[in-house]
C-alpha cells in the first residue's frame, strides 16, 4: 500500500509503499478515508538529530484520522466491519487515573499518539490498538471533519479550559486563524456570548477570520495590543488562546491580557509567556494545551452534527501529499489540508 513517510531527520515526507497491516489481538484494522496534514507534523519534521524523540524513523504521518473499519482482531467488540469512524489520536495505556477518566493525553505512561510515536494514518490503511480509541463518525462526511480529532478538540479543550472567564461581556484575543485557529472562533462563537478578536499577520487570514465569525480582527504586531486595550476600556483581554506559540505572539498574549485574565498557549513552538508579579498583570493564569479527551471529541463531534463548527479544507490525493506538506509549510493552506487515500 502507499504511504507518506518521514524517513531522514531533515528531509522532507516521501510517498513510499508499505505492506499492508494486519490487526493482531485487540486490534482494528481501518481503511483510511481522510487524514489531516497539521503543523505539528512540521514541528516533528524541523527537530534536529539530537531533539527528536518520536518514533524512531520510518515514521508514516497522520494523527487525524478518519477511517472505516476494514477488519477486526480477536476479543475486538463494539465496532463493525464497515463502521466510519474517527480515531482518537492521544493512545494512553487505559489503565491509570488519567486513561480511565478519558484523559488519555495526560496518560502517565506517556501517550503514543499515531504520526507520533507509532505510525499514523497518512496511508491507505492504518491499524488501531484498541477500539476504545474510535468514535462514530455517523453520517458526518470524513474529508470535513476528520481534523475534528485535533483541529476541532484542541481549541474545543482551550476555550473548555477558560470558560468560567467568558462570561457575557468578556473579551477572547485568537492569536492565529489556521488550521485550529479558525475553528476556535467557531467554538467561542457556539459557546460564548464574549466579543472574538483575531490577531493574524496577512489581511487575506483577517478576512478568513471574520468569514468564520470574528467581531473584530488586527494584524498580529506590536500595535494590536493597544488596540485590544481600545476595544476593552483599557483594561485588555480576559482570555488570550495564542494558537501560534512563538515568542513574538507570547509577548502580545502576555501584554494584552488583563488582570486576572487566562493565557492559554496552543501553538508547538518555543515561546513561552513569563508569569510573575512583575511580568504580566496580577492573577493571570497561564496554561499548555495538550490536544483533549475521549469525552471532549465526542462533544465535538455533537457541535459539527449540529452545525455548530465546519472546519475549511483543501483536499489532497495521496499522491499530492507531500506537495499538501510544501504548501503547509509555506503558510499557503486556507483551513486545514486533508488527504484523501481513494481519490
Amino acid at each position: 500500500m502507499k504511504a507518506l513517510q518521514y524517513r531522514t531527520i531533515g528531509a522532507r515526507p516521501e510517498l513510499v509503499e508499505v505492506d499492508k497491516p494486519t490487526p493482531g489481538p485487540s486490534e482494528v484494522l481501518l481503511r483510511v478515508t481522510a487524514a489531516g496534514a497539521c503543523h505539528s507534523d512540521e514541528f516533528i519534521m524541523g527537530a534536529s538529530a539530537e531533539d527528536y524523540s518520536f518514533k524512531p524513523l520510518p515514521l508514516t504521518l497522520g494523527h487525524e484520522v478518519a477511517g472505516v473499519v476494514e477488519q477486526v482482531g480477536a476479543g475486538v467488540h463494539g465496532v463493525e466491519v464497515g463502521e466510519s469512524v474517527l480515531v482518537y489520536g492521544p493512545w494512553g495505556c487505559g489503565r491509570c487515573y488519567a486513561c480511565a477518566s478519558g484523559e488519555e493525553q495526560n496518560c502517565e505512561q506517556g501517550m503514543r499518539a499515531p504520526g507520533i510515536f507509532t505510525d499514523g494514518g497518512m496511508a491507505e490503511y492504518m491499524v488501531v490498538d484498541d477500539a476504545r480509541h474510535l468514535v462514530p463518525l455517523g453520517d458526518l462526511d470524513p474529508v470535513r471533519n476528520v481534523s475534528l480529532t485535533d483541529a476541532g478538540l484542541t481549541p474545543y479543550r482551550a476555550v473548555k479550559s477558560a470558560l468560567h472567564r467568558l462570561t457575557p461581556g468578556t473579551t477572547a484575543v485568537v492569536i492565529g486563524s489556521g488550521g485550529l485557529g479558525h475553528v476556535a472562533i467557531q467554538i467561542l462563537k457556539a459557546l460564548t456570548q464574549s466579543t472574538v478578536v483575531v490577531l493574524d499577520v496577512a489581511e487575506d487570514k483577517l478576512a478568513f477570520a471574520r468569514e468564520v465569525g470574528a467581531d473584530h480582527a488586527f494584524l498580529s504586531n506590536p500595535d494590536a495590543i493597544e488596540s485590544v486595550k481600545g476595544l476593552t476600556r483599557g483594561l485588555g483581554a480576559d482570555v488570550v488562546l495564542d494558537f501560534v506559540g512563538i515568542q513574538p505572539t507570547a509577548d502580545l498574549a502576555g501584554g494584552m491580557v488583563r488582570v486576572g485574565g487566562d493565557v492559554v498557549v496552543v501553538g508547538v513552538a518555543s515561546g513561552a509567556v513569563r508569569i510573575g508579579q512583575t511580568t504580566v498583570p496580577l492573577d493571570v493564569n497561564g496554561r499548555a494545551i495538550n490536544w483533549g479527551s475521549r469525552t471532549e471529541l465526542m462533544e465535538v463531534v455533537e457541535l459539527a452534527k449540529r452545525g455548530a463548527i465546519t472546519i475549511h479544507v483543501e483536499e489532497f490525493t495521496l499522491d499530492q501529499a507531500p506537495e499538501a506538506y510544501e504548501r503547509l509549510h509555506a503558510g499557503q493552506v486556507r483551513g486545514r489540508a486533508v488527504i484523501v487515500p481513494g481519490a
